[in-house]
């Protein structure tokens, strides 16, 4: 039911910044890379994206959420911990977007180094972070954009947290003794 409903106010939210985008001079179009020598992807295939994506993530959530025991204690905890990567997504997405809108160089230049830091401490490729961060992004880039770059961050993000993580805390586990 949640799904349902997160998913039809994301699809109501996006077609009405569309619809005023569009009634207000025109939908905006955002070149790769910023780079006007690149293609342009226009905001209006976020009006199909964004539903979608919205749907898609929801539904990871919810299975992950639920193959635990609802009994268990374990299951708050999770709870708090799916809206706590959703918030830390939607608030990283909102300083990218106003450093972008604002032209603030020093954390635009190193986004990247950012995130992989970040990836070593929580997983940014866990749909609810993915989820918050696209969101985010969307009134400033459109939905295309912030999804195939998040994409890409959440690919590094994985093989960070999963592969290398355990690897940093065993050998300072090991060092501390």
């Amino acid at each position: 039911m949640a799904r349902i409903l997160i998913t039809g106010i994301v699809t109501i939210s996006i077609l009405g910044l569309l619809l005023w985008q569009y009634f207000h001079g025109e939908v905006p179009s955002h070149h790769i890379l910023n780079r006007k020598d690149m293609p342009e992807i226009s905001n209006w295939w976020g009006g199909l994206l964004l539903p979608l994506l919205t749907w898609l993530l929801l539904s990871k959530i919810e299975n992950r959420v639920s193959k635990r025991d609802p009994l268990t204690p374990q299951v708050k905890n999770q709870n708090i911990k799916v809206w706590g990567l959703f918030l830390l997504g939607l608030i990283f997405g909102i300083v990218l977007a106003a450093s972008f809108m604002n032209n603030y160089k020093p954390l635009l230049d190193n986004v990247f180094y950012i995130f992989l830091a970040l990836s070593l401490i929580v997983p940014v490729y866990y749909p609810e972070f993915i989820l918050g961060f696209v969101l985010a992004m969307t009134f400033t880039f459109g939905a295309i954009l912030p999804t195939a770059f998040i994409l890409i961050i959440a690919a590094f993000g994985f093989l960070l947290y999963r592969f290398i993580r355990p690897l940093i805390l065993r050998v300072t586990k090991v060092v501390s003794k």
